[in-house]
This record gives structure tokens, sequence and C-alpha cells, in this order.
């Protein structure tokens, strides 16, 4: 039979399903070591692509930088040049200067200039860079200072209004002497030429003093003859446009503001105006702001003016290709298949090392586990399991080291599972085999159903009735159903309780019982405990020392407070002057059918459960229960309970009026 044993473990084993992957702890390890490298892959794949995208994004801030400085010199040459003919010196000169190929071509693609050679032009791409139109600028290359205003024409195109070199030296004149007046005055100014050639003013600090100036510009230059001639050109045909959306004509100003009478508004109040409808302006212009429509259509005219007045004096629009490498495209970032495949092939190789990392980390996690599988189902099957090996001091060994320590106190417990049960039917069989034997004797007519054969009977199913009870308290103890109904226990009363219920059986043997109780002295201590259940366990105690003292020996019963400095508990001790108990059986006394007795002889009474119930009432209602013993001299069991709460000492003290100077009245004791 034992020979078949492991085959019939074996099929046991086989005969269990196997946990999926997914429930598995291997299974969860992978899927945990997966998501961590993909997450890495990830993480590492944006890191990459966000430092690349920064560097794209950077060369492309500083292409567009160039491309600014490009697109705004080609501009500045079409809007000074009626023609592109002459542009090739300046555009190879951008081209060296910013290693850029710069293509010019008509707005029908017919090329005015390339510099890049014959033998490497590339078609160029449908989207050119820009388109270079001085009457239409392109706001996102120019610089703010650049900008000619709402119109968007350059402000470097001046057409007719370039003034030939006689009137520019008779106005720097002119402006030179009022620079010098404000110097001499302590205004810091210069003298700036402007895109026509006109000079102006201009102040070095942004705060002056409004009257000096005035008093140093109060003779302003007027329009020369060329100026006035150009004005006149553009009044016209300003006036025409006009005339045909049937407005009023309009004065133009030198600074291209306009005058109809009522006032007059610059160009900056105009657009303020109508950025702003509900500013407030001041009572000369009011007329001028009531009439935006007006100024609207003037400002439109104007700029339709001007174009119409420049376009013989600026070059034609022409489209600008810009490219760094000789091929026309826009940056950006290009991941080309090899680089793909790279991309790939470096995750694909760190997801195949974390798993194969994983693999061998979950194979050693989970062998460990495995063994400790099988020995948990082989100690459900009742099968002898060996000791689980213990490894290195981790998580698994120190589960390993707590299941052998479980599988030894399981060993432990069964035994004395099979122990417990052997002294029960013991104990229980002989007053049963007694009963039985004095019945069928009765039965048989061998005995007569006399007094003393009653007795017999009587003091067997008494003694079968104790063990019954004693065990029924015990499992009622083990699972937590112990009724307990606790409250303030005086300590010396119970025991005086005791000793007077056990003061015959002590005469009997011989022995000497009393209550150390110092009078007169303090109060005793209260305790907070079920009375019915604490005088259980010390009767138990009392009835031991009297079977185990000799006639002629002393049991003593004393309560005690043990201080703060030892739990502050209550301490209730029962002492004896017996044989005492041998070293090595004192960590036997409170197991169940435990006897110094092996023999199990009746003369001394009891069934081993006596001080099992004991430990088992102490540890119910909060307390301890030990033993001090030396061989020959006597034993000492003490109970510590917890004190009885705060407001107990006055009912003890209640208690104890009542009772009298000479103690407790016995017909006044609770139970």
């Amino acid at each position: 039979m034992r020979r078949r044993e492991p085959e019939r473990r074996r099929r046991r084993e086989r005969g269990r399903p196997r946990l999926p992957l997914r429930r598995s702890l291997l299974g969860r390890l992978l899927i945990v070591s997966v998501l961590v490298a993909s997450c890495a892959v990830a993480a590492t794949a944006w890191l990459a692509v966000q430092t690349t995208s920064g560097a794209i994004r950077q060369e492309q801030g500083q292409d567009l930088s160039s491309d600014a400085k490009i697109y705004n010199t080609l501009l500045g040459y079409a809007a000074t040049h009626p023609r592109w003919e002459d542009v090739e010196d300046t555009a190879r000169e951008l081209a060296r200067t910013s290693q850029r190929r710069i293509v010019l071509t008509t707005e029908d693609r017919r090329p005015l200039f390339d510099s890049a050679d014959a033998s490497s032009v590339v078609p160029l791409p449908a989207q050119a860079s820009a388109v270079v139109d001085p009457l239409s600028v392109d706001t996102v290359l120019v610089p703010d200072a650049m900008t000619a205003g709402s119109d968007r024409i350059d402000p470097r195109a001046v057409g007719p209004f370039l003034l030939p070199a006689n009137e520019r030296t008779e106005l720097r004149a002119i402006t030179e002497k009022q620079v010098a007046c404000l110097n001499s005055v302590g205004v810091a100014a210069d003298v700036v030429d402007g895109p026509s050639g006109r000079p102006r003013i201009e102040f070095v600090r942004g705060d002056t003093d409004r009257d000096l100036e005035f008093k140093c510009v109060a003779q302003n230059s007027g329009a020369t003859l060329t100026e006035k001639k150009a004005l006149d050109e553009l009044n016209t045909l300003a006036d025409a446009c006009l005339k045909r959306q049937g407005h009023k004509g309009a004065t133009l100003n030198l600074d291209l503001s306009w005058d109809r009478g009522y006032g007059q508004i610059t160009a900056a109040e105009k657009q303020s105006a109508e950025k702003y409808p509900s500013e407030k302006y001041p009572a000369e212009k009011k007329a001028a702001a009531v009439e935006r429509g007006d100024d609207r259509a003037i400002a439109s005219c104007v700029g339709s003016a001007r174009r119409e007045q420049l376009t013989d004096h600026v070059a034609a629009p022409a489209l600008l290709f810009i490219d760094g490498t000789g091929a026309v495209s826009v940056p950006g970032f290009d991941l080309s298949p090899s680089n793909t495949a790279r991309i790939v092939g470096v995750t694909a190789l760190v997801l195949a090392l974390t798993v194969g990392v994983s693999v061998i980390a979950g194979a050693r996690l989970v062998r460990p586990l495995h063994a400790l599988t099988g020995a948990a189902q082989r100690m459900r099957d009742g099968l002898d399991s060996a000791p689980v090996p213990v490894g290195p001091d981790n998580e698994i060994g120190r589960l390993a080291a707590a299941f052998n320590d479980m599988a030894v106190h399981r060993a432990r417990l069964e035994e004395q599972r099979k122990v417990m049960v052997s002294d029960v039917a013991h104990e229980l069989r002989t007053p049963l085999s007694n009963i039985r034997g004095w019945l069928e004797a009765a039965q048989d007519g061998l005995a007569d159903p006399d007094p003393a054969f009653v007795s017999s009977l009587l003091e067997e199913a008494v003694q079968l009735q104790h063990i019954i009870d004693d065990l029924q308290d015990l499992g009622a103890a083990d699972v937590g159903a112990l009724r307990l109904h606790p409250e303030p226990v005086y300590a010396d009363e119970l025991l005086g309780q005791v000793a007077a219920a056990y003061q015959g059986p002590a005469e009997t043997a011989g022995v000497t019982l009393s209550v150390a109780t110092p009078k007169p002295g303090p109060p005793g201590p209260t305790l907070y405990a079920d009375p019915v259940r604490l005088r259980q366990a010390v009767s138990n105690l009392v009835s031991n020392a009297v079977r185990h003292t000799p006639s002629g020996g002393r049991v003593t019963l004393r309560s005690y407070r043990t201080g703060p400095g030892h739990g502050d508990e209550v301490a209730l001790e029962v002492s004896d002057t017996g044989a005492g108990i041998p070293a090595d059986d004192i960590p036997h006394v409170f197991d169940r059918f435990w006897r110094a007795e092996k023999s199990r002889n009746r003369s001394t009474g009891g069934s081993g459960l006596g001080l099992a119930i004991v430990l088992k009432l102490a540890e119910a209602q909060g307390g301890t229960a030990s033993v001090v013993s030396t061989e020959g001299k006597g034993s000492v069991f003490t109970l510590r309970l917890p004190p009885a709460p705060a407001e107990a000492p006055a009912d003890a003290t209640a208690a104890e009026a009542a009772a009298g100077p000479d103690g407790p009245d016995p017909i006044n004791m609770t139970l």
C-alpha cells in the first residue's frame, strides 16, 4: 500500500488543472515586464522625437530668420528699382552669405535669377517660399519696423516722392539748424534721412520740452516742388476713386493725412477711430470721428491711389524660392524606411531581452512557490510533507520558513488532538464502564439496588457530567462563544467565598485553607471580570491545591495590585506547600488532560482539564495565568486580570461601609 501512495499522489497532481498563463504569477510578471519595456521604449522614442523636433524647430527658426533677411533685401531692391534686370549681384551675394539656393521667377514662373549651377538645377516646388511685391508686403517675413501700416506698402517704395539732390540739400540745411537749436537748449536730437530723401528730426530721448521744441521747429519746411507734384498726382487719383464711390473729395497732406474742411484727422487717429469706436476725441475733431465711414473710404482710395502711382516705379511681383541643399523643400522630420527598420529592430531587441530576463527571474520566483503549493496539497491530502527548502532571506524565503513553522505547528496540534481524543475516550470510558457494570450486575441479580449501589452510580454519573461540562467550557472558549458578564468584583470578597466553599474538603484532607487579608488595612483591590467565571477559575486552583497538598500542609489565597510598572493589574494568588511540580513538567501544566500522575490513579481525583479551563477563563477576560513551582516546596498559581474602572473604588468603599467593621456579611456577598 505504501508503494502505491507516490503513484496516487502523482496521479492527483497530474489531474489538477494548470492555471492559465494570464492568471499565473509568471504570466503577470511577463505582462508587467512587457508593459514596463513598452513604456520605456515609448518614453525613449518620445524623448528622441521631442529632441529632434526641438532641433528641427531651432533650425527652422534660423532658416526663417535667414529667409526674412533675404526677403527684406530683395523687397527693398524691388521698392527702389522699376525692373529686376540688375538684381543678380544682390541675389548672388545673399546666396553666398546665407549658403542657400535663391531662385526668382515671374508670376508665370519665367526665371529671373537662380543661384544654383545649371548642372544641379532641380524642378521647383509647387508653392513658392514668398512673393516679393513691395506693394503687398508679407508681414510674417518682414519685421514690424519695416511694415508700412495697414496698406502693406513698403515704406521704401516712394516713387515720384523721391527728392532730387538740390532739394535734399536745402531741406537738410534747414533741419540741421533746427537740430542745432534743440541741442543748444538741452534737447538731444539728430537728423535722419527718410526713404524719399527728406530729412527729419529724431529725438534721442522720448520725453522733450514741448515749448522748446515748438520754438526751434516753428519755422517748418513745407513741401518741395517734387513733393507737391507727386502729392497733386496722388490727390487726383484718390479723388477719382472717391467720386466713383459717391464720396466727397479730400485734400491730402504730405504725411498722407487728409483735410475735409471740418478738421484734420491723421492716419493714426483714423485707425484708432476704426478700432475703438467709443473713444472720445477733442471737440475740434469730433466731426471727423462722426463720419468714420467717409474716412474708411478715403483711406481705401488713398491706398489704391498709392499703388497705382507706384506701379511704374517699383519692380513687378516675383516668386521667391529658397532652399539650403540645392533641392527646394520644406524642412521637417522625415523618418526613412531604414530608420524605421532600425527603430523597430531595437524595440524588438529590447522586448526580447526583457521577456528573457523576466522568464528567468519568473522561473526562479515561481519554483519555490510550486514547492510550497505541492507541500500544501500533500498536507491537505493527509500525507506527510517534507520541509520546503528555504532560500535566501527574502519574501519567498520567509514565506517558506513560515510554512515550515506552520507545518510543524500543525503536526504538533494534530498529535495533541490525537492525544486529547485518546484521553477523552479514556476519561469517559471509566465512569461509563462502571455504570454499565453495576447496571448489568443488578440486571443479572448479582447486586442489590441499595443506597450504596445508587450512591456509587450517582458518583460515576457526576464524574462523567463534570468531564462533559469541562469539555463544553473549553470548546466554547476555543471558538470565542464563552458568555461573559463583566462587572467590578472585590478580590478579597471573592477569595473569601471560595475559601468558605472549600473549607470542608480542606479540613477533611487535613489542610489549612486561609485568605491572607491584612487587618486593619486599606480595602483590597477591585477588578473587572465575570464573577461567576472568575470564581470557577479560582475554585479550580484551590481544588487542585488542596488535592495535591499533604495532610498538615497549608493553602493560602492572596490578592494584590501589581502596580503601574508591572502592567497595573490585579493579581489573585493561590499558593500551597505541596510536593511541587518538576521543572520539565511546568510548560505542560495548562495542557488539556495533562496530569503529573501518569498512571491516572483516581486517588488524586481530577480529569486533567481544570488548569486548562483556568487558562482559558483568564484569557477570555483579558488576563493571564502563570505558575511558579519548586519541587518539594510547593507551587504558586497566579491570575492577573485588568482592574475595575475609575468609579469602582467608590462602590468598594460603600460596600465595605455596609459590611461593617468585621468584614463582609456572608448574606450580602454577590456571586
